[in-house]
């Protein structure tokens, strides 16, 4: 009423940008109102043709009748039904009914809104996680590719972000990839334990298809068996309140919030990597770092999976407090916080997926940075070899120790005081003290013999964990993934 002037078309109105402008198509799909209620449709469908099956008054009639509509939707009448009724369920029952008239006294037979609404929210997280994992095996593909080529190339390490000891950049990236592969194990597991809701009634004893079939105990578990395996589940959950557990929600979300702190880690890395000019995610050639300092190649994609990384560990508090607070069968309070969590769960977890893969299939090196920050570093690093190096000769340790001390002193003093390089060696070879050794100062500054088994734990590590992991994804590995904004 304040804004006669608005059209409200679908720019005049709020819209997610994780399906405006993230989201992969299967993903939106997947979580989309059509996929939603036809996926109810379907479920009355199975719950039909299965009480057919078992005797109850169902004709193949009403059947082929609900099966030709299972598709078409009136949307319009199903929200115009919801706007009278205030129920969704009974909305669509109604709309399903009006287009199958002879099919209307059987649709939704002996069951609960639960029934249409949980299974199809199992549904739909199985079918997120049969997304998910394609492309969780794709970057772990991509990132193995790296850790193999980069295997040997030798690079400072850091603890505290303080130069430590060497490793290589193969090495680093298996790190990254140990998360990941923990990830797929999760993501794998959470989707195998799934099961499904089935036939339970409204507060889950299953009364009133007791009642159906006349006390016929084993014709309701035969009908619980039969729509469960029509569903393509293996099993379903023995016990139900009105809902499944809402811990199934816990259990999927929370391996999807710790794969989103295992990217943001990973990421991070990259963008601490990218300020040392030492490697950088990938960059087109006409994309534009920042508006004011044209030179700037800012890590945008490393920073938008951060971004969302940490929506996604945020939104596992959700499930867990509406876990906590289901008074005994079920209450309703869970309900709108699932519409927003379990979705934005998934489409946050698909486009960082998508977004690293797209990383990790472009990123770039710079050897020589990296060769010149571990020359910087290396001769304070090198002293303990030094001082064995001259043992060997003859030298004494206290001897040589103390004047490694005094010269590595020295050379501090030129970096950090006078901003200089790190002249230690130069100390080392004009001191007639180490003339024993200088011709042999470039095999003790080797950078290789600083990196101990980096290169064959990186072979083992991918031969014996990582590719095995990648086997059952191997015909969906090569997709590609462009980056559109």
């Amino acid at each position: 009423r304040g804004f006669p002037f608005l059209v409200m078309d679908e720019f005049s109105k709020y819209r997610s940008p994780l399906v405006s402008r993230y989201a992969s198509k299967e993903m939106a799909y997947n979580f989309s109102d059509r996929k939603k209620f036809t996926t109810w449709r379907k479920l009355w469908i199975y719950l039909a043709k299965a009480e057919k099956a078992l005797g109850l008054l169902v004709t193949d009639a009403q059947v082929t009748e609900m099966e030709s509509h299972a598709e078409d939707i009136d949307f319009a009448m199903a929200a115009e039904e919801e706007s009278k009724l205030r129920h969704d369920v009974m909305a669509h029952v109604h709309t399903f009914a009006h287009c199958c008239p002879t099919a209307a006294p059987i649709i939704h037979l002996g069951a609960t809104s639960c029934y249409v609404g949980d299974n199809t929210d199992l549904i739909l997280l199985r079918d997120g996680f049969d997304i998910l994992l394609p492309k969780l095996a794709r970057v772990i593909d991509r990132l193995s590719n790296f850790a193999e080529k980069y295997a040997g190339l030798p690079t400072l390490g850091f603890t505290h972000y303080q130069p430590a000891q060497l490793t290589t950049v193969g090495k680093r990236a298996c790190l990254w990839l140990q998360d990941l592969a923990m990830d797929m194990r999760n993501l794998q597991r959470a989707r195998e334990d799934l099961r499904f809701r089935g036939v339970k009634g409204t507060t889950g004893t299953q009364a009133s298809f007791l009642q159906l079939f006349q006390g016929d105990h084993d014709k309701v578990e035969d009908l619980d068996r039969m729509v469960t395996e029509m569903a393509g589940f293996k099993k379903a959950y023995m016990v139900t309140g009105q809902t499944y557990s809402r811990k199934v929600d816990i259990d999927s979300l929370s391996h999807l919030a710790s794969m989103g702190a295992t990217i943001h880690k990973i990421c991070t890395d990259i963008r601490l990597l990218a300020n040392l000019k030492e490697i950088e995610e990938p960059f087109e050639k006409e994309q534009i770092g920042s508006s004011a300092m044209a030179y700037k190649r800012n890590p945008m994609r490393c920073e938008r999976c951060c971004s969302l990384a940490r929506h996604l560990i945020a939104l596992l508090a959700d499930p867990l407090q509406t876990a906590s607070v289901q008074w005994l069968e079920r209450t309703l309070d869970d309900s709108a916080n699932r519409r927003i969590s379990l979705p934005e769960s998934f489409l946050t977890a698909d486009i960082i997926l998508s977004t690293l893969q797209n990383i990790t299939e472009g990123l770039v090196v710079y050897p020589k940075v990296i060769e010149r920050h571990i020359r910087h570093e290396l001769p304070f690093m090198a002293t303990e070899n030094i001082i064995m190096a001259m043992v060997k000769a003859g030298g004494n340790r206290q001897d040589c120790h103390e004047k490694i001390r005094v010269l590595s002193q020295q050379a501090a003093n030129v970096v950090k005081q006078e901003g200089g390089d790190n002249d230690l060696l130069a100390r080392v070879q004009a001191d007639p003290y180490f003339a024993p050794i200088l011709g042999h100062l470039d095999n003790i500054l080797d950078p290789k013999t600083f990196i101990g088994r980096a290169p064959q734990q990186v072979a083992r590590f991918l031969s014996e964990e990582v590719r095995p992991l990648l086997e059952p994804y191997k015909a969906e590995i090569d997709v590609k993934f462009e980056l559109e904004l």
